[in-house]
């Protein structure tokens, strides 16, 4: 799947990307590795597994199908929306890379090539959490084998003119499962969560899935084709030679080979030929002809980009900027020129909090991590950093209903229940500077990293307090790629980061809590712990969290077709958590607070319901006839009515 079952995306930062013009060098894109075909490879990939890849014709369709197209869902975005225009994005760190999947894939610039842009077999309605057709034309469902088919739309092209076929949902599982890719977690899911695909026609397939889960739909209608005819050349250099090459893409936006600078700045084209831009849910939405990002590392900078108009638009959900920087009172604020909005959303929330390295010396002790969840200050962080505007996080998948336990609480600041903790590991006695150390002299000091370089003052907060507590956390402030990497490649102590949720029946918890993704071979068969197991680099275990019963839970969990068993064990899965300290919960916000000039148009109402961002659906436009309007009156004086609004149609 794209959306759902992908690497969770990384929270870029609580703050919206923009950005100011770029400069006119020459691409950077580096020489093409010699060519090669991988296609024997691939039709021999098929042909090894006869039971997966199936070749049927129209007749073998079952007859009592009922196809469904979605019809009676309500239009995504604004009829007023208009085309054209150019819009300035600005990102904290240039792309490590340009593939989408495999290491340093999962960073800033990945939604606006693929999570939030390219179309999938079937999306979900922001509003009513239904099916609206964009690959397909229709699909129809079979409860009783867990099993979709789909037709695919006629017109449905790869950005290069090349039709959308069923052979491109035949090479997606095999991409996916393929070794060359350096994927693990894809590599699990689609080798597991998948049991067959089977070619009617070039337009007509079926996939099953592994298990009769309450969404399995979902996990077929979420997927997302990868196109063969780009990929003739993956192998064993798969990472180096599809580096900075752009691929094909479903979606309105294409990278050209001269748009790329590398280091400098990136300019996507709206793709006029797309041949979605005439369909229901997609002809209002992904409206600027051109999308350019430069790279503005710092947050002060980003801001200050985004008040002299170089930038369209900024999030505001730090109080500092909401509150301060970017007050009710400001000039441009008050002349019309910025508009300020709040808009209450419902969706998943991502899990900012504190993430123990339990294989890293001292973590691996429970009485430490309970220390560190008492030493850890998070009301205060709500009450001086946020203002009061964040509640606190209880676990780490709030927003998932019945499958969460409102009955587990987390752990409040007390520096009391801390000392005492960290005694019942050793340490006892106090050094000079008040830190504790144990008998051998060992100081309890931790590297605390996050790549979130406008949520330094929290760390600062929480560095303060865990002082109190004879704790002393070192503050390591990484660009956005950097500390991402640094946690998946499981060298950081403690790590302040957070994952998007998607929006599903329930959460997934393989990812964080299998020790799948800790260690190569974590037990032995009784269930020990294997004294020569490795570290496994590159998932999303950023905990290290390896636990036998924790493994059968998720797997009973991941098996299960049964919704009211699986929200059994999903408490059991998420108080197993909460016993093992791993994670601080820290915080959420209940809005989306942006500032955007003026030319930036979004639909009456604002947005649809269950949006993780404003940009999330590209429902916005920019006016290019009022952007010079704005600019002049600011140049003579003019001024507008303020636009300062508030959308709580969707607020709890």
């Amino acid at each position: 799947m794209m959306n759902r079952a992908s690497h969770w995306i990384l929270i870029l930062t609580a703050l919206t990307l923009t950005a100011c013009g770029g400069d006119s060098s020459e691409s950077d894109a580096g020489a093409s590795a010699p060519t090669m075909d991988n296609s024997a490879e691939v039709e021999a990939g098929y042909a090894a597994e006869p039971d997966f890849y199936r070749f049927r014709s129209l007749e073998d369709l079952p007859d009592n199908l009922e196809w469904e197209d979605g019809a009676a869902l309500p239009e995504i975005g604004s009829p007023d929306a208009v085309k054209g225009g150019t819009q300035y994005i600005a990102l904290p760190d240039f792309p490590r890379t340009l593939r989408t999947v495999g290491p340093d894939s999962n960073g800033s610039f990945r939604p606006y090539i693929l999570d939030n842009v390219v179309t999938l077999i079937a999306q979900l309605h922001p509003d009513e959490r239904e099916y609206y057709p964009a690959l397909a034309e229709s699909w129809a469902l079979e409860p009783e084998t867990s099993t979709v088919y789909v037709k695919l739309d006629a017109k449905a092209t790869w950005s290069d003119g090349v039709p959308i076929t069923t052979d491109d949902f035949f090479f997606m599982f095999w991409f996916y499962k393929s070794e060359y890719i350096q994927a693990p977690w894809y590599n699990n899911w689609y080798g597991t969560q998948y049991t067959n695909i089977t070619r009617y026609d070039d337009r007509t397939f079926s996939i099953t899935t592994s298990s009769a889960k309450p969404d399995y739909a979902s996990k077929v209608l979420e997927l997302h084709p990868k196109p063969r005819h780009h990929f003739t050349e993956l192998g064993d250099d798969y990472l180096e030679r599809y580096q900075w090459r752009f691929t094909p893409t479903t979606g309105p936006y294409v990278l050209r080979d001269e748009d790329l600078k590398k280091g400098r700045s990136i300019v996507l084209t709206r793709n006029k030929d797309w041949w979605a831009k005439d369909k229901k849910h997609f002809r209002y939405r992904y409206n600027p002809d051109r999308v350019q990002f430069n790279i503005i590392r710092d947050a002060p900078k980003r801001f200050e980009a985004f008040k002299r108009g170089d930038t369209d638009q900024f999030g505001l959900a730090l109080s500092e900027y909401w509150y301060e920087k970017l007050p009710n009172s400001d000039p441009d604020v008050q002349a019309g020129y910025i508009a300020k909005t709040v808009f209450y959303n419902d969706y998943p929330r991502p899990p900012y909090g504190l993430w123990m390295n339990t294989s890293m010396p001292l973590l691996d002790d429970l009485n430490v991590r309970l220390g560190i969840q008492h030493a850890s200050n998070w009301q205060l962080v709500i009450d001086q950093y946020f203002r009061g505007d964040a509640a606190r996080l209880h676990t780490a998948n709030e927003g998932f209903g019945e499958f969460n336990d409102p009955s587990i609480q987390p752990r409040e600041f007390d520096i009391e229940k801390a000392q005492a903790y960290f005694a019942a590991a050793g340490f006892t006695e106090r050094g000079p500077d008040g830190i504790l150390v144990n008998s051998e002299g060992q100081k309890l000091a931790f590297t605390l990293t996050t790549g979130y370089g406008n949520l330094t003052d929290v760390l600062t907060i929480l560095k303060q307090e865990a002082q109190k507590a004879g704790l002393e956390l070192r503050v390591e402030v990484l660009d956005l790629t950097a500390g991402f990497k640094k946690g998946s490649e499981k060298k950081h102590d403690i790590v302040l980061m957070a994952f998007g949720r998607f929006l599903e029946m329930y959460p997934r918890y393989w990812e964080h809590y299998h020790s799948d993704n800790a260690y190569d071979d974590a037990f032995l068969e009784d269930g020990s712990v294997n004294p020569d197991r490795k570290v496994k680099t590159q998932t999303n275990n950023l905990e290290e969290f390896a636990v036998f019963e924790m493994d059968g839970l998720i797997d009973a969990y991941r098996a299960s077709s049964d919704k009211a068993e699986m929200i059994g064990l999903s408490k059991k899965i998420l108080n197993l958590h909460h016993e093992h300290a791993s994670f601080s919960p820290g915080w959420y916000q209940p809005s989306i607070r942006l500032g955007h000039w003026r030319w930036v148009r979004y639909p009456d109402y604002f947005n649809h319901k269950h949006i993780r961002e404003a940009s999330t659906l590209w429902v916005h436009w920019i006016d290019t006839e009022l952007k010079k309007e704005v600019l002049e009156a600011r140049k003579s004086g003019k001024t507008f009515p303020p636009m300062i609004e508030v959308y709580d149609q969707w607020k709890p």
